[in-house]
This record gives C-alpha cells, sequence and structure tokens, in this order.
C-alpha cells in the first residue's frame, strides 16, 4: 500500500509502517493513505485509492471534510499527542501575560551603550513593567479536553483558583481532572469572576468569534485572555477595541494575524504550541498506528468525520461499509450476506451524526459481485473487504 506524506512526518512514525507491505514517500502516486501536518488540502484532488488521511496533531482545518466524508475518506486525528507541549507553553502564557516579561526584555535592549548607567537605569525603569502574581488569582477553563484537563490541573498546582467549563466532558476527562477545579455550570458565571481565561476548544460555525465584545462586557476589567486553539475564536477587532479601553490587559494567541501584529499588549506567539520534539514524535507515532489500524483491520480511532469502532478480528475476512445514517442500513447489508448463505460471526455498528461505519467479520466466499450488491445500497458510501 501507498502512504504519501505531505510534511515532514518523524522517522520515528514512518518507521511504524513494515516495509514489506507499504511504500512510504513524499512522492508515491494512488495513495491508500496520507499522513499531513499542517499543510492545505482544500486544493487537492483526491484520487480514488485514497482511503484515509491521517493528522499528526488534533486541530483538522487544514482538510476538507465534508469532501472526506462524501468520497468516504476517513479523516483521523490524534488528540492529546502533543497536549502537554501546548500546556507548557500555556504556562508560560499566564506568566508572560502578567509579569511583562516581553516588553521588559525588549526594553532593556535599548539600554545597550549606556555603559556603567546600565544597572541604575534598570533600577529606575523596571517599575513600569510590574506586574501580578498568579498565585490565588482566579483562571477559567474554557474546554476540558486533553489539553484543558492539563492547563487546570497545572494551573491548580501553581496555586490559582480555577473553574472550568465543558457541557461535553468526556469521562476520561472527568476521571483526569483535578478534584479542586471547580465546575463553573455557565460561560457568563465564568466570565464574570475570572482574572485569566483560556480557551480550549475546536473552531466551529458556533465557537467562532465566541469571545467578542458581548462577552468582554461581562467580564473583570483588566482581565487576561490566553488562546492556543484558534485565531477566529476571538473576534479580532473588538479584541483590539478590548484592548485600547483597558477591558483586556493583555491577550497571548498562539495564532497570529497580521491585524494583532503591533498591537500593544498582544503577546503573538508563532504557532509554537506543538512545537516540540517529543510533541512531534508523538503524533506521528499515533497516527501512523491509527492508519495502520484503519487500513489492516478497518478499526477507527480518533476519526472527526466517522464514528469510532475499534473491534477485535474474529474471522479471516472482515466487511467494512461506510454508510449514511439512516433507517434499515443494517437490514439490507446483512440481508444480502444471509441471502447468498454467507454467516455474519459478528457485526458492530456505529453512527456520528449523518455517517455511520459498520464492521461485520463474516464466514464464507465473499465475492466481488456479492460486494457491487451491498455498495449499491442506497445510502452506502464506500465498502472494503479486508483478509
Amino acid at each position: 500500500m501507498n502512504i504519501l506524506t505531505l510534511n515532514k512526518i518523524a522517522a520515528c512514525g514512518t518507521d511504524c509502517f513494515n516495509k514489506d507491505k507499504y511504500n512510504v514517500s513524499d512522492n508515491v502516486e494512488s495513495p491508500d493513505g496520507i499522513l499531513v501536518r499542517s499543510q492545505s488540502m482544500h486544493e487537492m484532488d483526491f484520487p480514488p485509492t485514497l482511503k484515509v488521511i491521517a493528522r499528526a496533531g488534533a486541530g483538522v482545518n487544514n482538510i476538507p471534510l465534508d469532501k472526506c466524508s462524501e468520497a468516504g475518506i476517513v479523516v483521523l486525528n490524534t488528540p492529546g499527542a502533543n497536549a502537554n507541549a501546548v500546556k507548557e507553553l500555556v504556562i508560560a502564557g499566564l506568566l508572560i501575560s502578567s509579569r511583562r516579561v516581553i516588553s521588559a526584555i525588549e526594553w532593556a535592549k535599548t539600554l545597550k551603550g549606556k555603559g556603567d548607567e546600565v544597572p541604575k537605569l534598570i533600577e529606575k525603569g523596571k517599575s513600569q513593567f510590574a506586574g501580578p502574581e498568579i498565585r490565588g488569582k482566579k483562571l477559567g477553563v474554557i474546554g476540558l479536553g486533553a489539553i484543558g484537563v492539563l492547563v487546570a490541573n497545572g494551573a491548580r498546582r501553581l496555586g490559582m483558583d480555577v473553574y472550568g467549563y465543558d457541557p461535553y466532558i468526556s469521562v476520561d476527562s472527568a476521571w483526569g481532572l483535578s478534584s479542586s477545579v471547580h465546575r463553573a455550570r455557565d460561560l457568563n458565571h465564568l466570565y464574570e469572576i475570572c482574572d485569566y481565561i483560556t480557551i480550549h476548544v475546536p473552531l466551529t460555525k458556533d465557537t467562532k468569534g465566541m469571545l467578542n465584545s458581548s462577552t468582554f462586557e461581562l467580564m473583570r476589567d483588566g482581565v487576561r485572555i490566553l488562546n492556543f486553539s484558534r485565531a477566529d475564536l476571538v473576534n479580532r477587532q473588538d479584541m483590539r477595541d478590548a484592548l485600547a479601553n483597558g477591558k483586556v490587559a493583555a491577550y497571548v494567541v498562539d495564532f497570529p494575524t497580521d491585524d494583532m501584529l503591533y498591537v500593544d499588549n498582544v503577546i503573538a506567539i508563532p504557532h509554537l504550541g506543538a512545537s516540540t520534539p517529543e510533541s512531534e514524535d508523538n503524533c506521528a507515532i499515533m497516527a501512523a498506528h491509527e492508519m495502520i489500524d484503519y487500513l489492516e483491520n478497518g478499526n477507527i480511532i480518533n476519526s472527526v468525520n466517522f464514528p469510532s469502532v475499534e473491534v477485535p478480528r474474529t474471522t479471516d475476512t472482515r466487511i467494512c461499509v461506510l454508510h449514511r445514517n439512516i433507517p434499515n442500513m443494517l437490514a439490507q447489508i446483512s440481508g444480502v450476506l444471509s441471502g447468498a448463505g454467507i454467516n455474519i460471526e459478528s457485526m458492530v455498528n456505529r453512527s456520528k451524526k449523518d455517517s455511520a461505519y459498520t464492521i461485520l467479520d463474516v464466514v464464507g466466499d465473499v465475492q466481488g459481485e456479492l460486494l457491487d450488491k451491498i455498495e449499491g445500497i442506497d445510502g452506502v458510501i464506500r465498502l472494503r473487504k479486508i483478509r
């Protein structure tokens, strides 16, 4: 099978592929899978051979999800693989937003050439960069996924009073969250009481611009806001206004845009959240293993456009069907097989919004004509037979 790499993928990830089975390169034709980091795929033409895209990272804004779903291309990501790297930078963001470290360092550089006067000038001018400690302050964490939980727990260890908000928190995240983190039952309450707010949610049509003039009005004067998720979660014009009038004391963003550069009290970090060798290795390995499991076993782990289904093989032949989440699909699929005398040893079905996925482990001679019948069922997007 051919695996196309669109970015430089860490060797520890590409080495996961058995070289006797896979050809992994940045110039393969007719790929079965694509490994990608941040390169945009929105203008790409996908060949009919393409079955899966694995993003070595969490965000998938660079991948055309609707196009992939229509073609039956499973899109995988690696949530949590870079969580510690991002968490560490968020903690750094809390500190540099408070203590004005960046501005102070830049000011100190301007004293070059003052000779023996430098120590006196430092002592005279340092007061302009004074800032509060974070210990004892209230931090609001919006989104308690892999990163948000680590940020909340880390801030608690630094002595902050932490409030977390996530109406969709997973069981795993809930288990990992410190019991000393307060539950914010609604965002307005979090906005009203917190000195610092950090946002860790995906960018969707519902979350775009969720921090704006209306929400800023609810916040404390001098609030500090951190955004290590996506630029468009914040209405940038409203943010510039809030910075200008002092409502927001500092804005730390890991996704700087042209209109936020050289804005007073904006700390623009050039997307360094996951830029650690450990994170890149973790993401590459996780993406490779997810892709291999899908190609060889049909298991879907951490998909953003199809449901996750992970079951052990019970027979030599496995049939995997990506289809619409509509009534009577299972009856039609199983009816075709049973009508041909094929015994279904096990069947698992899961759905995710409009999409669904069914895995069938079968005993019997499943030939092309039979598979064509299943693929011809109205609502079936794509079918694969794995042996």
